[in-house]
This record gives structure tokens, C-alpha cells and sequence, in this order.
């Protein structure tokens, strides 16, 4: 493992991380962005009343839902429809589902639940082995899938056997979704494509619509923020001198990602204070592009600012891509890059 630095600048591109087994199920928490995160401190949207109808049901699959109301002297109380054993948020991005997935594991009083992404448990499957992975999650009170991938069918076959056997045997689960390929037009709700793919495992699962507006840009405008060289310079050596602060050429790290499973790149980020990159320019291989969207979560959900110089990360994806089969990949990823390059500029 890469050893770490208190202070100072260093380089993605010396790292080399490596994850085992045990490691990567003892990591299968909820991102530090999401260490808090409450049904109470949900900020439902009130233009969307889907978000706290989807709230209030989450509640009460997380055993937090109000009491049933009594009947009268002699009436029962009427009875509540029971729960599937899954609950799938579907939405766009930015309209908090995660928030509220990590809502519910925070919720639910377990003795043993996990939270993690799609990449996070098929990557489990890879180092552990099928029967492994099954033996050590079986049991589990809950599991958390966020960004269920629905780009490769033979992922995707693995978890929902894995999901099925799961089930079988108890276990709860609560998963997002991204959009399959080719899912042109609007692209923002997946919920009949996600239940398609997991064909058997469908019935298992209730499905809540949360409509809204990405909350990432409700505070900021719509694009990066782009810095000169010279300014680069100044927030890097500001950064360095009180943590530590990543300096790599764009063209570098892409390279880089290629040679690091997607699984690790949490671990490329592992105590940075500030992801830095230089000299950033338009990705138009398909394959490039979604390794770094990849990172780009991952940095995300660490909370590491990012500064830039060069072509600004919202135009990073070549139009094709935007109008492609990941469309709605990539414009997550830019609300993001958005998000992250503003805090930047803001610290």
C-alpha cells in the first residue's frame, strides 16, 4: 500500500493501491459525505412531493414509519400493505437519492448491514469468489446497492443471483439505479429497465419515483471553474502547506485509471485534501471516459475539491458521448465535477 504523507504534494499516478478481500467488506459503509445522513436532514424539495411521499415510505421500510392510526371503540385499525423486502429509489441524479439510501442504513437497526456501490460488490465477487462473497454477506440484515450498473449483462446476472440468494435467506435491500445503454431520449427514470434486467428478481422489489432537480446546481451555475496557470499554482502550494494536494497532467491520470481496477480508485485518493489536474482536454474514447467517471464518484464521494486548468471539466465528454447510450452517466458526472471544482474555488 502507498504510504501516506501529512503535507506536501504528491502524484495519482505513483500510487498503486491495492484492496483485499476483508478490506473491501469492512469498507462497506456509506461514504464520509453520507456519515450523517437522517431522514430528518433529507431536504425534500416541496415542488416535488414525490420526495417526501418517498421519504415517509423509506421510513417506515427502515422501521421508522408513524404508528398505525387506531380504529375507533370498535373498529380495527386498518391495515398497512406490507413491505416488499426491496425498495428502489428511481430518479435522476442530484435529487438525493443516495442521501436517502444511507438514510436507511443509518436507520435500520442492524446488526450487520452494508452499503456500498455496484463496482464495490461485484468487485467483492472478483477478489472473494461467488460462494464466498455469498457465505460471508449471507445473514445480513441489509444491502445497500447504490448505482446499480445495468451497462454489463454479465455483471449484472452475478448480482441478481447474488441478490436472489440473499433474499432467500432474509436479507433487506435497497438499491438506485444508472440508465442501460441505449436508453435514449430523456433518460432519467430507469425503473422499468432496472426491474427488466433483474428479471427474477423483480417481484422482490418496490419501486418509488423521486422527481426533482439536481440540488448540486441549485447553489451554483452550470459549469466548472477553470483556473490559469498561475492560479493553479497558488491554490496547489496554498493546499500542500497545510495537507496534502495531488499534481498530475489530465493526459496522465487517464492513462493511469486504465492500469488501476475502478475497485481501488478510492484508495488513489486515500488523505488528499485537494485532487489537482493539469492541462485537461476532451475525452472522446468511450473506454477513457468511463474510467473517469468512475473516479469522479469516487472523489465525490470523498468530498476532495478539484482544481483544473485547461478545457473546463464540464466539457470534458465529447458531444457524441452526451447523446449517447451514458448520457446520463456523463451529465452526472459533470454535476459533480461542478460541485467539486466550486468548492475549490470556495476554500
Amino acid at each position: 500500500m502507498t504510504q501516506q504523507t501529512s503535507t506536501g504534494i504528491v502524484h495519482l499516478t505513483d500510487r498503486t493501491p491495492s484492496v483485499t478481500g476483508p478490506e473491501m467488506l469492512a469498507g462497506l459503509v456509506p461514504p464520509p459525505q453520507f456519515d450523517q445522513a437522517t431522514f430528518d436532514s433529507y431536504r425534500a424539495d416541496p415542488a416535488h412531493p414525490s420526495q417526501e411521499a418517498a421519504k415517509e415510505t423509506l421510513q417506515r421500510f427502515a422501521g421508522r414509519g408513524e404508528p398505525a392510526k387506531r380504529g375507533g371503540l370498535f373498529r380495527r385499525a386498518p391495515k398497512e400493505t406490507p413491505m416488499k423486502p426491496g425498495v428502489y429509489l428511481d430518479g435522476g441524479f442530484g435529487v438525493g437519492k443516495t442521501h436517502l439510501l444511507a438514510s436507511i442504513y443509518h436507520a435500520l437497526p442492524a446488526r450487520r448491514k452494508y452499503f456500498g456501490s455496484f463496482i464495490e460488490y461485484t468487485a467483492l465477487v472478483g477478489a472473494l469468489g461467488y460462494r464466498n462473497t455469498v457465505d460471508l454477506l449471507r445473514g445480513a440484515d441489509l444491502l445497500c446497492i447504490d448505482e446499480f450498473e445495468l451497462d454489463d449483462p454479465g455483471d449484472t446476472m452475478v448480482m441478481t443471483r447474488l441478490l436472489g440468494e440473499l433474499v432467500a435467506s432474509g436479507t433487506r435491500l435497497a438499491a438506485t439505479s444508472n440508465t442501460p445503454p441505449n436508453a435514449l431520449g430523456e433518460g432519467r427514470f430507469a425503473a422499468q429497465d432496472f426491474l427488466r434486467e433483474i428479471h427474477a428478481m423483480s417481484d422482490s422489489f418496490q419501486t418509488l419515483r423521486i422527481d426533482g432537480v439536481d440540488y448540486r446546481q441549485r447553489a451554483i451555475d452550470g459549469s466548472s471553474v477553470t483556473m490559469d496557470e498561475a492560479g493553479y499554482a497558488a491554490a496547489l502550494t496554498a493546499a500542500a502547506s497545510g495537507g496534502v494536494a495531488s499534481d498530475d497532467a489530465f493526459h496522465d491520470v487517464v492513462r493511469h485509471l486504465a492500469q488501476v481496477h475502478p475497485s481501488r480508485y478510492i484508495r488513489l485518493i486515500d488523505g488528499l485534501d485537494l485532487v489537482g489536474l493539469r492541462a485537461v482536454h476532451v475525452l472522446s474514447d468511450q473506454s477513457e471516459a468511463l474510467r473517469f467517471v468512475a473516479f469522479v464518484d469516487r472523489v465525490y464521494d470523498a468530498q476532495v475539491p478539484i482544481i483544473a486548468t485547461g478545457v473546463s471539466l464540464d466539457g470534458v465528454f465529447a458531444d457524441e458521448m452526451l447523446g449517447g447510450g451514458y448520457r446520463k452517466k456523463y451529465l452526472r458526472a459533470i454535476s459533480r465535477l461542478n460541485a467539486l471544482t466550486h468548492s475549490a474555488s470556495a476554500a
